[in-house]
């Protein structure tokens, strides 16, 4: 057993996160991946704006980050870790996201906000992936959710 204290943890900057995930602005949720542990844990960073689309229309008097997204960085915070844990097998041609279990949103998120994504490895079998997510600001809980996917190689 690797002594925790040895341990090298791997990170992901946008210019690599584009390489693990199809997404693309203005749908790519995440800015950076921190504490990358295999593929059992990481952690993703979401630096919200109030440039962001999204925010012309929820709502224009209160900007509110919309729940759905919240989920979908936890998602793509997940399929990003999935990703780079095959390592030199490369991304996958296809990423399905299959489930959202358990959601629950706490707190709004807001312009200005900065959102980190926890997600650690709930099981793995083949290439189905379920992970447990949990998205803070400044390390207050405002959503949680379980969420699984597919990795297909076409």
């Amino acid at each position: 057993m690797e002594d925790a204290e040895n341990k090298t943890l791997a990170s992901a900057d946008i210019m690599e996160i584009m390489k693990l995930l199809p997404h693309r602005y203005p749908f790519l949720m995440i800015d950076k991946i921190i504490e990358m542990d295999g593929d059992n844990s990481c952690i993703g960073i979401k630096n919200v704006t109030i440039n962001e689309p999204h925010f012309t229309g929820h709502f224009p008097e209160r900007p509110v980050f919309p729940g759905v997204l919240l989920i979908e960085a936890m998602a793509q915070t997940a399929g990003a870790l999935c990703v780079h844990a095959r390592g030199s097998d490369g991304p996958p041609q296809l990423v399905y996201f299959m489930t959202i279990d358990k959601a629950k949103f706490r707190k709004p998120v807001e312009p200005g906000d900065q959102v980190h994504f926890h997600v650690k490895k709930i099981k793995q079998r083949s290439n189905i992936w379920k992970f447990d997510a949990v998205a803070k600001v400044n390390d207050q809980k405002v959503a949680e959710a379980e969420v699984s996917a597919m990795l297909v190689d076409a």
